[in-house]
């Protein structure tokens, strides 16, 4: 009995283990290309500037002259304490403002952080995606999987920014509408982990060996 039962929990632990690296071929595969990388560096890059836009951490300075250039840095006294604290869902406080000409940005780490993971994220799924569609032979996968790869990436702008461009738009969100941002983030993480996965799982084997 307990060989029989061992036995079936070994099969789904390999099939795990040759999921995970069906998948990171697949990566791989697709951050080999020209494409691929030009695709994931590009969407990453654009994702994190909209990321801190909607977060209202990145804009113009009021007042400033763009033919006087000014760089200015001001940080709070005690950045350590401030920085861990939580000001809405998966929103952190700015512990430093820096000015560079017309351009400020406010600097939250834990907010800088979940930005990066996220823009990495995204543009590492969108970069499979694009391989899958234009080149599936690369990634041992069908092209089918290029345009479901591409989905989630769309929700994850909505869980740290979503508030914010209520604001933008003039809508009078609800108690119940902005609970639910709180669910975007760790939803849109795990449909582009699941998503990966499920490319992973379009891989030919014999290709991740």
């Amino acid at each position: 009995m307990a060989a029989e039962t061992a036995a079936p929990a070994e099969s789904a632990r390999t099939w795990l283990v040759g999921l995970v690296r069906r998948t990171a071929f697949a990566v791989r595969a697709a951050l080999s290309r020209r494409d691929g990388r030009a695709t994931a560096v590009t969407v990453a890059a654009a994702y994190l500037v909209a990321y801190h836009l909607g977060l209202g951490h990145l804009g113009l300075r009021a007042g400033a002259v763009v033919s006087r250039p000014r760089f200015d840095l001001v940080v709070v006294e005690d950045p350590v304490a401030l920085a861990t604290r939580r000001v809405a869902p998966f929103q952190y406080e700015p512990v430093a403002l820096l000015s560079a000409g017309p351009v400020e940005y406010l600097f939250a780490p834990v907010n800088a952080v979940v930005g990066l993971a996220l823009a990495g994220l995204v543009g590492v799924t969108l970069a499979v995606s694009v391989v899958a569609w234009r080149g599936p032979a690369a990634c041992r996968i069908g092209a089918g999987a290029g345009a479901a790869a591409g989905l989630p990436g769309i929700l994850s702008g909505v869980a740290c920014c979503g508030p914010a461009f209520l604001a933008v738009i003039g809508v009078q969100a609800s108690a119940g509408l902005l609970a639910a941002f709180r669910w975007f983030l760790p939803a849109s993480v795990a449909g582009l982990l699941l998503t990966l996965l499920w490319v992973g799982s379009q891989v030919d084997p014999a290709a991740a060996r």
